[in-house]
């Protein structure tokens, strides 16, 4: 053992939401959490509205804002070009993961998302086993352990293989197999290497609420709009069983916990109904074509005086961005129908002859991946990429919030807008996004934006990418918006059932815990200074947070002394 008065278990439920965590809990779907929140102390955790989604994890490693690491997405806009790239996981070196403690403590870190491999870990690491979106590589410290734990327990069937477009329902409901054999593989993982040493800090993460949160909260939560047309042509509720099995889990890999171990349970964020996956990755890039190039439509156009048709239930492709793709606004009525209207076989052969053209257009995904694209080609703000030097302003791709890029003159390579008259552009674009209402519920699409340079000649490397960011409206899961400006955006077909909320939650029992107590509101860059402060470790002083008080009494010692 090293310097801590009583090992550590931290056991995060990536993206659990909260509200869901209480509700099952006290209606006696999960046993052991139940069990845990009566002999323990819990309470609700804040993080960053507006980066909440693409630095979770970052933002626990390091225990820093990503103003201070930099950090704000896995895709990197390129300075002085028009390009993106995908850059993976923070590099952590300039901060470390807080459980880089030396060689004073001996640490197991298995398979947290988004956290590199650090020779500086006392112990053994494994990332990429099963995470959802993992970011880093399958691999270990030792090298030899990923494949011992593989060929000894199984692989995560989900890994890289965890989503489904939510109205493919055969196709959402394989995923549920996936997940349960990778909590049970976890489980059993998690349990061996417990056995192998008293750790210091024993932590690990399930990814399983994350995944089953973007492909079932359509089938589970009344607050989908898609949950009186789907939820019943399914027998259960698929999120219940992955949270239930997971519970489960739960109880088994605290059979081998010490008995003087406190632990502790935690989300950076959770999830909720799907409100920012069309309004950024559709509606955003859409809305920027319109606001440059008036009188122009490049998806999903649609006239304010039709009527406005119900929301889309069923996609006539089987993949998100063909259907998407057959909305492209099209003058030739040929293609138009085409792009519609052909079956896939058909339509793959004739693509490259019906989207090629002479001046700059959106590009298709099927170009994308032919020329080669690594980065996400299905996501719609790509296909506006070739545009991007003769606009204003544009969208940048994102899995999050909304991304607004200013070209600006002096900084891009073919800026058209000038340093004079940055303020001015971002206001008009920001007038007009406020007047963005959902067209069903008539309620505004846009929180709040985010001005992120106080001035256009700002270069501070560690500032996001983007001018502008959006944060939009999570009231409602919409899939048609309306500009007075530029009209009707959609319907557009949905794309995962779930998305993320900035609320997650810790809790907490072993020994010098209070059993049914109750924290206030604590952020997220808390729970590394507190995983710390329990280890009676050294806490870095460039970290963002303070510890939770979650020991209240002098009982918290080395009982196997």
């Amino acid at each position: 053992m090293g310097k801590c008065k009583n090992p550590v278990v931290a056991i995060g439920l990536d993206s659990a939401q909260p509200s869901l965590l209480e509700k099952w809990m006290s209606q006696g779907y999960l046993k052991n959490l139940s069990r845990l929140r009566a002999e323990g102390i819990y309470g609700r955790l804040e993080n960053f509205d507006a980066s909440a989604v693409e630095t979770a994890w970052t933002t626990f490693a390091t225990g820093c804002t990503p103003e201070k690491t930099g950090f704000w997405a896995q895709m990197k806009f390129r300075e002085g070009t028009y390009k993106f790239e995908t850059r993976a996981a923070y590099e952590y070196e300039e901060y470390a993961p807080f459980y880089a403690l030396g060689e004073e403590y001996r640490v197991a870190a298995f398979d947290v998302p988004q956290v590199r491999l650090n020779h500086q870990i006392n112990g053994l690491q494994v990332g990429g086993w099963g995470a959802h979106s993992p970011q880093v590589p399958s691999a270990s410290l030792p090298t030899s352990l990923f494949q011992e734990i593989v060929d000894k327990h199984g692989g995560h069937p989900g890994l890289h293989n965890d989503y489904s477009v939510c109205l493919d329902l055969g196709g959402t409901l394989l995923l549920e197999e996936r997940f349960q054999t990778g909590i049970a593989r976890r489980s059993t993982i998690c349990q061996d290497l417990l056995e192998r040493e008293n750790w210091d800090l024993f932590l690990t993460v399930f990814s399983e609420p994350h995944s089953a949160g973007h492909t079932f909260w359509q089938l589970s939560q009344p607050d989908h709009p898609l949950y009186e047309v789907l939820s019943p042509r399914v027998s259960h509720d698929p999120l219940l069983a992955v949270y239930q099995s997971m519970d489960k889990a739960i109880g088994e890999i605290l059979s081998k916990v010490p008995d003087n171990a406190i632990v502790v349970f935690f989300s950076a964020h959770g999830t909720g109904a799907a409100t920012i996956d069309l309004p950024s990755f559709v509606i955003l890039p859409e809305f920027l074509y319109r606001f440059n190039f008036p009188g122009k439509y490049g998806i999903g156009y649609g006239k304010l005086s039709d009527p406005l048709p119900p929301p889309l239930t069923k996609m006539k492709w089987n993949y998100w961005e063909r259907h998407l793709w057959g909305t492209k606004y099209d003058a030739n009525p040929i293609r138009s129908f085409l792009r519609r209207e052909t079956p896939t076989r058909i339509f793959n052969l004739i693509e490259p002859f019906i989207d090629s053209t002479e001046k700059p257009d959106l590009i298709s995904p099927f170009q994308l991946r032919r020329q080669g694209e690594k980065v996400v080609p299905w996501n719609p703000g790509q296909w506006y990429k070739p545009l991007w030097p003769t606009m204003k302003a544009f969208a940048l791709p994102s899995f999050a919030e909304g991304y607004i890029r200013i070209n600006l003159q002096g900084r891009e390579p073919q800026g058209i807008v000038p340093p004079s008259e940055y303020n001015a552009i971002c206001d008009e674009i920001c007038q007009k996004l406020y007047a963005l209402k959902d067209a069903r519920k008539g309620i505004p699409m846009v929180e709040k934006i985010i001005r992120t340079r106080e001035n256009p000649h700002d270069s501070n490397p560690k500032l996001p990418d983007a001018d502008l960011v959006v944060v939009w409206q999570e009231e409602y899961a919409t899939d048609v918006v309306e500009s007075p400006d530029y009209g009707r955006f959609g319907p557009l077909p949905p794309y995962r059932a779930g998305s993320h909320r900035p609320e997650g939650f810790i809790l907490a029992c072993g020994p010098g815990i209070e059993p049914g107590s109750s924290l206030p509101t604590h952020h997220a860059l808390d729970l590394a200074p507190t995983i710390l402060n329990l280890m009676a470790a050294p806490i870095p002083d460039y970290l963002d947070g303070k510890p939770i008080e979650l020991v209240t009494s002098q009982t918290a010692v080395d009982t196997s002394a």
